[in-house]
């Protein structure tokens, strides 16, 4: 575990006071790391009596023959790639907290979302939310950034932005110049959306 995500759940338990629901976005361009954190801090935070729940943005993928019929297979990860209606519907239960909430989860190896994969249950004191797009400032999401208690950026620099996306579809089976054309035709440009036309976070972590 990370010293940062120790010294986080310190702060987000802080902020919480005594609230019984806290929802916390965790955002940041693709390769930020932010599965990997958000991990680290669920367990930093079960570790100092908190329930805590992961719901990640992925799991709102648009099924690929959606894509296909809207022409938007090639964008995919992009803005206009996710179910915006129906994280925003999730966000908003979860909120509520009045009963357990059925989320879906992204199988990266088949690239497919599967419904009510995940439950986020009462007792479930602080969500976190990963996602590129949670905090982006842009007509209709930035309805989904109001849903948040408090807000995490995660912002490496490009260059291990880069680094990592390359090995993540070098690990999907992709030769070096598929996965270099994935990279800068969609990975990159959707990064530099989510630089560039973020609100400023609670929180922001290079």
């Amino acid at each position: 575990m990370t010293p940062d995500a120790e010294a986080v759940a310190a702060t987000l338990l802080a902020e919480a006071r005594d609230r019984k629901r806290f929802l916390v976005a965790i955002a940041g361009p693709p390769g930020a790391g932010k599965s990997t954190f958000v991990e680290e801090l669920a367990e930093a935070l079960r570790a100092i009596g908190q329930p805590t729940a992961v719901v990640p943005m992925d799991g709102f993928h648009m099924d690929d023959r959606v894509l296909r019929e809207k022409d938007l297979a090639r964008r995919k990860g992009a803005p206009e790639t996710f179910d915006r209606r129906g994280l925003a519907d999730i966000l908003r239960a979860l909120r509520k907290n009045e009963e357990e909430v059925l989320v879906p989860l992204f199988d990266r190896s088949r690239e497919l979302a599967i419904a009510a994969a995940h439950v986020v249950g009462l007792g479930d004191r602080i969500v976190l939310v990963e996602g590129n797009y949670l905090l982006l400032d842009r007509p209709g999401w930035a309805q989904i950034a109001d849903l948040f208690d408090w807000s995490i950026m995660l912002m490496p620099p490009v260059e291990v932005l880069e680094e990592r996306l390359m090995r993540r579809w070098h690990d999907l089976g992709l030769d070096d110049a598929a996965a270099r054309a994935k990279v800068r035709e969609n990975d990159l440009p959707n990064g530099l959306l989510v630089r560039t036309a973020s609100r400023k976070a609670d929180l922001t972590l290079s």
